[in-house]
């Protein structure tokens, strides 16, 4: 059999990787963000504004995308490397809708799945994994990032109800949900965190937009406001209790941010690569200049390297022997290369690199937010350092 050609799209050959489904699953997703999302994807960004949410979800719940990994109720059952394949796909078009994916099905769908009841999974997640109805997760407090341990949302029993009071921050989805995955502190259980399903229009439940954002700008954030929030008791999700709960879910979305973060990559690469071969300075393509060669070469380098990582990855998921350290691993290492990727793509690109005509400053300053959601570059060091060392340096 004679080698193949070398192809600048795929140096590895890493499609040899993937099945026949998997291409298909990869080339769907691709073709819906490139005719859906990436015509109109500037305008959004720059306006600061997802007006057309709802009606893009119902098309991602048409193609199984919502909850993808999961089974049952509507939801797709695919691979987790068939997950990752859309995440970067739809990453490759804007971390803003790869968010939209990962908070509906792998915090708020995945959260209802693995710790619901049979009467919740019910309830929500046919109409979630078809994007009739939209969700979020709501862990993150205005004091408490990094720290969950520390939150200061209270849910407290009032007869046979919980009454909850508290903030959450940063919620992707947040004002638009039909639904909150709200974790919060019990004050009269030894069990400590528990989840709790918030349908929105509940009284004293709101979500006001956070706005004036320069990171993830195609994307909906709101605060979560509980003030005196009366639930009945099969709100709460019997099936977990404490911070694995919500650390479980988080993890879960890492994984496909391992992936996502190098469709960002790949999207600024492409553009480099195709500006250094068309753009001209001393006479020739700059693509000719052994400085604008070197750049191309570590760019590549470090974008396939991702991508394997993330094959790799997948598939110690789908044999069920992933582990969060290793999870930690790749959003680590990959958000930082692909960070480091649209930042060198920048340069090639020279001052039209800023421009909203091209792709690359708004997937850079999209990574600043993906670099801190899902834990902090400082987090996944920690947790890799105790993984090496078998020394907790978190305190």
């Amino acid at each position: 059999m004679p080698v193949p050609s070398f192809d600048p799209g795929d140096p590895l050959g890493l499609d040899d990787l993937l099945g026949p489904e998997d291409l298909a699953i990869r080339d769907t997703v691709r073709a819906w963000a490139a005719d859906r999302v990436l015509p109109h994807i500037a305008e959004w960004y720059e306006n600061g504004e997802l007006p057309v949410l709802r009606e893009l979800a119902r098309e991602l719940g048409g193609l199984g995308a919502l909850g993808m990994s999961l089974t049952g109720y509507g939801c797709a059952g695919a691979t987790a490397v068939q997950y990752g394949l859309a995440c970067l796909e739809l990453e490759a078009a804007d971390s803003g809708i790869r968010s939209l994916v990962s908070v509906q099905g792998s915090l708020a769908m995945y959260a209802i799945h693995r710790y619901g009841s049979e009467e919740q999974k019910q309830r929500w997640l046919p109409g979630m994994a078809a994007g009739e109805l939209i969700g979020c997760f709501g862990l993150t407090e205005p004091d408490h990032g990094s720290d969950p341990a520390g939150m200061r949302t209270r849910a407290r029993r009032d007869g046979t109800d919980w009454v909850l009071d508290g903030r959450k921050m940063w919620i992707t989805n947040g004002s638009v949900a039909d639904v909150a995955v709200v974790w919060a502190q019990t004050t009269d259980q030894p069990d400590g965190v528990r989840g709790f399903l918030v349908p929105a229009g509940t009284p004293g439940f709101s979500a006001p937009e956070i706005t004036q954002k320069w990171s993830l700008r195609a994307s909906v954030t709101a605060e979560l406001v509980l003030d005196g929030v009366r639930l009945p008791a099969d709100a709460v999700l019997p099936e977990v209790s404490g911070l694995r709960g919500p650390l479980s879910c988080l993890n879960h979305a890492r994984y496909g941010i391992v992936w996502g973060a190098m469709g960002a990559a790949r999207a600024s690469f492409e553009s480099a690569l195709e500006y250094a071969r068309t753009r001209e300075q001393f006479g020739r393509p700059i693509g000719g200049f052994q400085l604008t060669q070197a750049k191309l070469a570590d760019m590549a380098l470090e974008l396939h390297k991702g991508i394997l990582l993330a094959h790799h990855l997948g598939r110690r998921m789908d044999a069920g022997r992933l582990r969060p350290e290793q999870v930690s691993f790749g959003k680590l290492n990959n958000v930082r290369e692909a960070i480091g990727i649209c930042r060198t793509a920048r340069t090639i690109l020279g001052a039209n690199g800023i421009s909203l005509a091209y792709p690359v400053m708004r997937h850079a300053t999209n990574l600043e937010s993906v670099l801190t959601y899902e834990g902090t570059v400082e987090m996944h060091q920690l947790v890799l350092g105790k993984a090496l060392t078998g020394l907790d340096a978190f305190r």
